[in-house]
């Protein structure tokens, strides 16, 4: 991850549910880091052990990111 953005910064960001702050945090990201944070999102949204709310959020981000395209 980014050196100036601390990773519990970045996820809280990113699982707000704010577009703003998911497309501001989804910036700090290399295209590499991009990659594996959209892999995580998606087991996030589709896969079992995830809370509910973990779940929409992470469905949220990705809707976010895919409609703005993290820009």
């Amino acid at each position: 991850m980014t050196e100036t953005m601390d990773p519990e910064l970045l996820w809280s960001r990113l699982l707000s549910g704010e577009p703003d702050l998911i497309r501001a945090a989804w910036k700090w990201l290399d295209a590499e880091e991009q990659e594996r944070v959209r892999r995580h999102l998606q087991i996030m949204a589709e896969e079992t052990g995830w809370q509910m709310g973990q779940r929409l959020a992470a469905r949220a981000a990705l809707e976010c990111l895919e409609t703005g395209r993290g820009e």
